[in-house]
C-alpha cells in the first residue's frame, strides 16, 4: 500500500469514528477514548482534524467536533459541550449572568462571550471566535440553579432569580449599569418573589440586594420582587452604600428604602 493510499485509510477510519460519534448524539471526545480505539484512529489523523478545522481542542485531552455548518464559526455552540467540557475537568459550575440571561430570553445585546460561573479561578477557552470566560463565585454551593436541555443533552444555568442577582453583583461583566437595567427589566416578567427572597435571605452580602431592588424600583417598576427584597433586609444590618461603588457620591441622591447613594444616572436600553 502506498503512503499516501495509508494516509487515506487513516483519515477514512477517523471520519467514520467521528461520524459515530455524532450519531450516538455527541460531539465531544477525550483522549481517553481515542486511547481506547488504540490503532484505528492515529494521533496524526487527530492533528490533521484539528487543522482541517473538524476537531478543536478547548482543554487538553478534551475534543469537540465541529460540524461542517459550524466550520464557519470554528465550533459548534458552547451549550452543545459546556456541561461535557465541565465534567472533563471535574468541576461544579453554573451557566450565569449575561449568558443565563440570553438563555431565559432578556439580554438585549449579542453576547461576545459565554459566562460560566465556577468557585476557583480557571483559564479562559477559546472556541472558535467564542471565548468562555469563567468567573469565581466563592459561594457557589448556594447558588440556584436549572437543567436546561440541549440539543446534545443538557447544562446547568442559574435560575432568573439567581441571574439578577448575579448580574448586580458582577457589574462589570454584566456590560455596565445601563445594560443590567435593560436585563433585569426583561428578566423581572420571569421572576418568583418568593425565590427570590430566599435567595436573597441565604446571601451574606446585601449590597447586591440593595443595589438590585433599585433597580426594581427605578427601572422595572416591579414592586412584588422590590418588596420581597425589602423583606430579606428586615433586622439585617445594612448601611448606606453607592451604586456604582468606583465613583464619586459628592452631591448624590440618597434612596432611604434601599440605603443607597445614587451616584449615577441609569438609562436602560
Amino acid at each position: 500500500m502506498s503512503n499516501n493510499s495509508h494516509m487515506k485509510g487513516k483519515k477514512d477510519a477517523l471520519n467514520a469514528w467521528l461520524e459515530n460519534i455524532q450519531a450516538s448524539g455527541r460531539y465531544t471526545f477525550t483522549r481517553a477514548d481515542l486511547e481506547r480505539e488504540g490503532p484505528v484512529v492515529e494521533r496524526t489523523s487527530v492533528w490533521r482534524a484539528q487543522r482541517d478545522g473538524r476537531l478543536i481542542q478547548p482543554r487538553t485531552g478534551f475534543f469537540v467536533i465541529v460540524p461542517i455548518e459550524y466550520r464557519a464559526v470554528g465550533a459548534p455552540p458552547v451549550a452543545w459541550f459546556i456541561d461535557n467540557l465541565m465534567r472533563f475537568e471535574e468541576k461544579p459550575y453554573y451557566v450565569g449572568l449575561l449568558s443565563a440571561a440570553s438563555l431565559h430570553g432578556a439580554s438585549p445585546q449579542a453576547v461576545q462571550e459565554f459566562q460560566v460561573m465556577v468557585p476557583e479561578q480557571r483559564r479562559p477557552v477559546r472556541a472558535g471566535r467564542l471565548r468562555i470566560h469563567f468567573l469565581v463565585r466563592s459561594d457557589h454551593e448556594r447558588a440556584a440553579t436549572e437543567l436546561r436541555q440541549t440539543p446534545t443533552g443538557s447544562m446547568r444555568i442559574a435560575t432568573p432569580e439567581q441571574t439578577a442577582l448575579d448580574l448586580v453583583r458582577y457589574p462589570a461583566a454584566s456590560g455596565g449599569w445601563d445594560n443590567i437595567a435593560s436585563v433585569i427589566r426583561d428578566l423581572t416578567p420571569l421572576i418568583k418573589a418568593t425565590e427570590l427572597e430566599k435567595l436573597a435571605r441565604a446571601q451574606e452580602d446585601v449590597r447586591p440586594i440593595q443595589r438590585l431592588g433599585y433597580l426594581f424600583d427605578a427601572i422595572a417598576h416591579a414592586e412584588e420582587p422590590a418588596r420581597a427584597l425589602a423583606s430579606s433586609l428586615v433586622k439585617r444590618a445594612h448601611r448606606y452604600v453607592a451604586l456604582e461603588p468606583k465613583a464619586s457620591t459628592k452631591n448624590a441622591k440618597r434612596n432611604e428604602r434601599w440605603h443607597l447613594v445614587v451616584n449615577r444616572a441609569i438609562e436602560a436600553d
